[in-house]
């Protein structure tokens, strides 16, 4: 026996056959079972989805005027139904004579029905010679319109229509059809694999059918997900997992490995990009437990995605969709089209220290940081004040400038610790011998007399430790070591296309300041522009230039002097101002300016 496809094998021969379409067979069955029948039917929509099949169900039915069981009829009507392609008969000629075929009365049966495939491909003239018998059919014909653009027929006929739209087939229905043909051939066939097939199809069930036996031919008996991808040379869900594992935790370099894996398989930057955003949007649904059925995959994958979301806060996905997003827009357009994904990627990378900058600071796991602000009090009063050393509190709670403290605030802040009282040392002792409630009377007792003395004491300490750690900085940023860096960053900025940001740059050349960058603009504008890219800098400045833990980007504007336009009397009299001989020159050899 000759190899039939299953598009052809497995075609719905009855309405309750028919996949994901139940709102209009069910609409059809009833209208058949209650004879009211129109003379016009449009059926449209996207291909694959059952337009044809439930046209020749319908005229198979209306004869009969049964709905079900309709292969089960010995009765034919096959000489009342006739099927015209009007992609191939679409002129005048052909529409006169089937204008002369419905002329003539059915044999057999109660009705003629006429199925047009393609309806849209009909010229106008053909349009025009066919409306006038849509408007006034015989009772005996009955007409089928299939189309997939309804919006090239002409209103007049879509008005002598009862139109039906068909829908995309979901991926559950698909996959649920593909498995009941699965056990029907003895084929053993993954979920994972099916809904692959499901969402390559896009909503056409014809195309799913023709998928799948390209993938038995291809696999055998045996239809695995592995099987499937590299058949159908998709991307693995498995690439996106682990790329979001290593975005979380910024490892950009096995981002990059990874990408380049992908694109060895043969697989352009927009595909990835695009398999990207899908995965992000996935996890995004599966952050809600109401929003989880949206997702159109095996019910595997949806525990992993679950499991992955959970793991990823909502901040990092919403950030790197809107990444993805644009370097999506940007794509067709960029010259060097790996660099933007690339460029993306360690976008993605850098959304937690972006999210929390707490976290480009370098800190100390070992033991609690403190600050300048915590005071040890040690038994015997306030003469006994004790600051902490320099190398104890982190260089970013320092204040910019020593004057920042004045004497006055430091009393403050001596009076507001010394008379704080935390839950902790309400629970148990202080380490010193006696619980520090028992001293806050007599701190506040002897803090009046020894107030000045303090104060004198802390802010000589304070400034001591300042100079001390001043002096013992071990690198010191220079022009030298900022200017290879600096041009670094600006070929970056003008390979990944960034032309605005690469000008505004590169004609305005910074300059050192102690540890700091200064950077003066002409303009107000300029100066917006580069505080919206500010992070992007300092994060390229900082994994460039060892032994800082920040760079300081002042940016202010400038005042240029405009240029003033001279004419020739204008020169010459500046000139002649500075050197009046040229005047004495000019009136002996009586010569005048030529303007």
């Amino acid at each position: 026996m000759a190899y039939i496809v299953s598009a052809r094998k497995y075609r719905p021969l009855t309405f309750e056959d028919v996949v994901g379409q139940d709102q209009i067979t069910n609409t059809l069955k009833r209208a058949i079972e209650s004879d009211h029948l129109a003379q016009a039917f449009l059926f449209c929509g996207p291909r694959g989805v059952g337009k044809t099949t439930c046209a020749r169900i319908l005229a198979k039915a209306v004869n009969t005027g049964k709905t079900e069981k309709l292969h089960e009829i010995d009765e034919d009507f096959s000489f009342n139904i006739f099927e015209l392609d009007a992609a191939s008969n679409n002129k005048v000629d052909d529409m006169h004579q089937l204008m002369a075929q419905v002329r003539i009365p059915p044999q057999t049966g109660k009705y003629k029905i006429y199925i047009i495939d393609e309806v849209h491909m009909l010229s106008q003239a053909a349009f025009n010679a066919f409306l006038k018998t849509l408007e006034e059919p015989p009772p005996y014909a009955i007409f089928i319109l299939a189309t997939t653009e309804k919006h090239k027929i002409l209103p007049t006929i879509l008005s002598r229509c009862q139109i039906y739209d068909f829908r995309r087939i979901s991926v559950p229905d698909i996959v649920k059809h593909l498995q009941g043909i699965a056990a029907q051939e003895n084929i053993t066939a993954a979920d994972d694999a099916l809904h692959i097939i499901a969402e390559k199809a896009d909503g056409a069930l014809r195309d799913a059918l023709s998928i799948f036996d390209r993938l038995v031919s291809y696999a055998g008996d045996n239809l695995t997900y592995e099987a499937a991808v590299k058949a159908l040379n998709v991307l693995d869900y498995d690439y996106f997992f682990k790329l979001i594992d290593f975005l979380s935790i910024e490892d950009i370099s096995s981002s990059f490995l990874l990408l380049n894996e992908v694109m060895e398989l043969g697989f352009e930057g927009d595909h990835f990009v695009n398999g990207l955003s899908a995965h992000l949007r996935n996890l995004l649904v599966c952050k809600d437990d109401k929003t989880i059925q949206l997702l159109e995959v095996s019910d595997s994958l949806k525990e992993r995605y679950k499991k992955q979301a959970s793991l990823i806060p909502t901040n990092f996905i919403i950030n790197a969709l809107s990444l993805a997003s644009e370097a999506d827009v940007q794509y067709k357009q960029s010259q060097n089209k790996r660099l933007l994904v690339e460029l993306m990627l360690m976008k993605i990378g850098m959304i937690s220290n972006l999210i929390n900058p707490s976290k480009i600071a370098s800190s100390n796991t070992s033991q609690e940081k403190k600050t300048l602000d915590q005071i040890v009090m040690k038994p015997g009063g306030i003469e006994n004040i004790e600051f902490l050393k320099n190398d104890e509190f982190e260089n970013d709670d320092l204040p910019n400038e020593i004057e920042a403290e004045t004497p006055e605030v430091i009393a403050s802040k001596t009076k507001e610790i010394s008379t704080e009282k935390t839950p902790e040392t309400k629970k148990k002792k202080a380490g010193f011998g006696f619980d520090l409630d028992d001293l806050e009377k007599e701190v506040e007792e002897e803090l009046k007399e020894k107030e000045k003395q303090a104060v004198t004491e802390a802010h000589t300490c304070y400034v001591e430790d300042k100079v001390e750690q001043n002096s013992t900085e071990n690198i010191q940023l220079t022009k030298e070591i900022l200017d290879p860096v600096w041009e670094k960053l600006l070929n970056w900025f003008k390979e990944s296309e960034q032309q605005n940001l690469y000008e505004t740059l590169n004609d305005h050349k910074p300059t050192v300041k102690e540890n700091g960058i200064v950077l003066t603009l002409d303009s107000s504008v300029e100066k917006s522009f580069v505080e919206n890219n500010m992070a992007l800098l300092k994060g390229f400045l900082k994994r460039n230039i060892d032994g800082f833990g920040d760079i300081l980007l002042n940016v202010t504007k400038s005042t240029k002097s405009k240029k003033i336009i001279l004419n020739e009397r204008d020169k010459f009299d500046k000139l002649a101002k500075k050197n009046p001989l040229l005047l004495k020159l000019k009136d002996e050899l009586g010569l005048e300016l030529e303007l």
